[in-house]
């Protein structure tokens, strides 16, 4: 397994050896991060879809991208497989270290693994149950599990697959979204805190560099939504848990032209104001990166998106995320060699100025 973690110094050489603008990358946490990331969400769990994925994300770093996400349910365990034998390949041939590359995996659903030949249940009588790391009860409707046992299994299974000692950033995926019709939310948030409490010992151990919450709805939501979140009291738990030094630095939340939420939405409390959650993360310290910049192709169709810059739909739909105030980078699902070489097209322009942004924002909602 190939050891280290993502570093300043490994990042900055990147940066610097990626032959792209210096301001396609975004400074957080002294790491040299690409505005724009590689997602792997979609595809067949099959081994044609594996050579895509791979083979997207060797392009991709390749040309100048450094942030790659992925999770242990995507593909049933198969997107972690092919993003740690991108990484691995790229290591082997001399092409990056290991800390020059920001990698992301999320836990928290119950997955079977696509490489073993036995049905859901099956998979998780023999591999989860019989073996004590799911217990009755533990599972919710919504196919999940937040328990310390189940986290800490899936961990050390996402560290195999992804051939790699140390994972830099470790979400809980979906929390309050796949527990919330089962559990209460006081018993939520006690979970919840047993969980930071199991990512700060990992982060001990050196299986984790950073951690976090990997969301749908709960930090777009209205206050009165039971699945609704304040970025601040999670943000004071881990400070709870770990004081100042803790390791709970990054969300990940849908946000496009479309869901538009995080930016427009005054719903997080922050003292005694009400702020978005893309000012609530900046005040706090929280590293906010987006799903879905395309809406699984949706907002690519013509007429869709307004156009601006002379720019193609994937261009724009890039432009106008990567250069929201508060956003690392929107995490983009490419397979084909020349959605990769049409998405990242994007790394050939600068960002838009916030002056720039803003402009577009009251013209876009005039």
């Amino acid at each position: 397994m190939i050891s280290g973690c993502v570093s300043s110094e490994g990042t900055r050489k990147f940066a610097e050896n990626s032959g792209i603008n210096h301001d396609n990358f975004n400074n957080f946490e002294n790491l040299h991060l690409s505005n724009v990331g590689v997602g792997t969400y979609l595809g067949d769990a099959d081994s044609k879809t594996d050579e895509l994925v791979t083979s997207a994300v060797k392009q991709s770093i390749l040309s100048g991208v450094n942030v790659i996400d992925t999770a242990i349910n995507y593909r049933l365990q198969k997107a972690e497989r092919s993003v740690g034998k991108a990484i691995s390949e790229l290591i082997d041939d001399g092409k990056i270290t290991r800390d020059q590359i920001f990698l992301s995996s999320k836990n928290g659903y119950v997955t079977n693994d696509a490489d073993v030949e036995l049905g859901f249940w099956e998979y998780v009588k023999e591999e989860y149950s019989q073996k004590g790391v799911i217990k009755e009860g533990d599972v919710t409707s919504g196919y999940h599990c937040m328990t310390v046992p189940y986290l800490s299994d899936q961990l050390d299974r996402s560290l195999k697959n992804l051939n790699v000692e140390c994972v830099d950033l470790m979400y809980l995926h979906n929390g309050i979204e796949g527990q919330i019709k089962d559990v209460s939310k006081e018993k939520f948030l006690e979970n919840l805190k047993l969980v930071f409490e199991l990512y700060e010992q990992k982060r001990k151990e050196g299986k984790i560099k950073f951690y976090g919450m990997a969301t749908w709805e709960c930090f777009r939501v209205a206050p009165d939504n039971p699945q609704y979140l304040s970025l601040e009291d999670a943000v004071n738990m881990a400070k709870e848990i770990a004081g100042n030094d803790h390791g709970f630095r990054f969300v990940q939340l849908p946000y496009n032209m479309n869901y538009d939420q995080a930016l427009l939405a005054k719903n997080q409390p922050l003292g005694i104001e009400h702020v978005s959650l893309l000012e609530a993360a900046a005040r706090l310290g929280i590293g906010v990166f987006t799903s879905v910049p395309f809406m699984q192709g949706r907002l690519l169709q013509p007429g869709v998106m307004p156009e601006f810059d002379n720019l193609k739909p994937s261009l724009r739909a890039l432009q106008f995320i990567r250069s929201t105030p508060g956003v690392l980078a929107p995490l983009v699902g490419q397979k084909s060699p020349e959605h990769v070489s049409e998405n990242l097209e994007i790394l050939n322009i600068a960002p838009l100025s916030e002056d720039e942004f803003l402009a577009l924002v009251k013209k876009l909602t005039s």
